[in-house]
C-alpha cells in the first residue's frame, strides 16, 4: 500500500505559495517533489476556481490568494482556505477594515 497524506497536493501547493508568493513553478516542484507539469496543473485548477490570482511582474509572477473561498467539500464548506492555511503557517496580511 502506498504512502497516504492528510493534505492534498493542491493544498500543498497553495500552502507553499502563501509562504513563498515569488516563487516559480520550478522552485515549487522542488520544494515538494512534483514534476513542474502537475505544478502548472495545480496553479491553473487554483487560478480557474478563484483561490489563486498571478500577476506578472517582469518575466516573473506573483501569486495573490483569495482566503475567504470555502473549502471545496461540502462536508468543510463551513470554514475558508485562509483558516486552514493559517494553521498551516501563513500569516495573513492584515488590511485596515480587517486590523477593527
Amino acid at each position: 500500500m502506498g504512502k497516504w497524506v492528510f493534505i492534498t497536493k493542491h493544498g500543498l501547493v497553495l500552502s507553499y505559495i502563501s509562504k513563498h508568493p515569488r516563487s516559480t513553478t520550478r522552485e515549487i516542484a522542488l520544494a515538494l517533489d512534483f514534476t513542474e507539469r502537475t505544478v502548472h496543473k495545480i496553479i491553473a485548477d487554483l487560478e480557474a476556481a478563484g483561490y489563486l490570482k498571478r500577476r506578472k511582474m517582469g518575466r516573473s509572477n506573483t501569486y495573490r490568494i483569495n482566503p475567504d473561498l470555502p473549502l471545496r467539500h461540502e462536508t468543510t464548506m463551513d470554514a475558508v482556505i485562509g483558516d486552514l492555511l493559517e494553521i498551516l503557517g501563513w500569516k495573513r496580511r492584515r488590511t485596515a477594515k480587517r486590523a477593527r
